[in-house]
């Protein structure tokens, strides 16, 4: 079964802690990881090694949505995410691998994410795409320093 696989690269002005948190709280990755036009609600995260997830996403325009659940293989406190998943649609078969690399920049936060193991008829620069935006909607979460009233 041949898969594809992408590598994104990005600098974040916040903090590797505040990028991180938006990997491990439910609500923040709920918010930014789906691209436009979709919504996500996060059925379980349990963020340690070991831990397993499920998540739903759902398509706006639509309504149909498509589930996916893995399981967290490494976690190193606001350096390293590496976890597995897999769809629940059966024609989107086999496991998909993405790891996130986080490092402290002078700016704020070098980010790297790495995705392999995407399904063949799942194109890559679908894959691109949709990464961009959920990026962009992460961008949008971490970088504003917003003080309690």
């Amino acid at each position: 079964m041949k898969t594809n696989h992408i590598s994104l690269h990005r600098i974040i002005q916040a903090s590797p802690e505040k990028v991180f948190r938006a990997f491990a709280d439910p609500i923040a990755h709920a918010s930014w990881l789906p691209p436009y036009g979709f919504v996500c609600t996060v059925q379980q995260m349990d963020f340690k090694v070991g831990g397993s997830f499920k998540m739903t996403f759902i398509n706006f325009s639509t309504g149909h949505s498509h589930s996916f659940g893995g399981e967290y293989l490494e976690i190193e406190q606001d350096t390293f995410i590496k976890y597995v998943d897999r769809f629940d649609d059966p024609n989107l078969p086999g496991e998909m691998t993405t790891t996130v690399s986080l490092r402290k920049v002078i700016c704020g936060t070098e980010l790297k994410i790495e995705q392999t193991g995407i399904p063949e008829v799942i194109p890559a620069e679908m894959c691109y795409l949709g990464w961009q935006e959920s990026l962009e909607k992460m961008r949008k979460l971490v970088e504003p320093e917003i003080p309690d009233a």
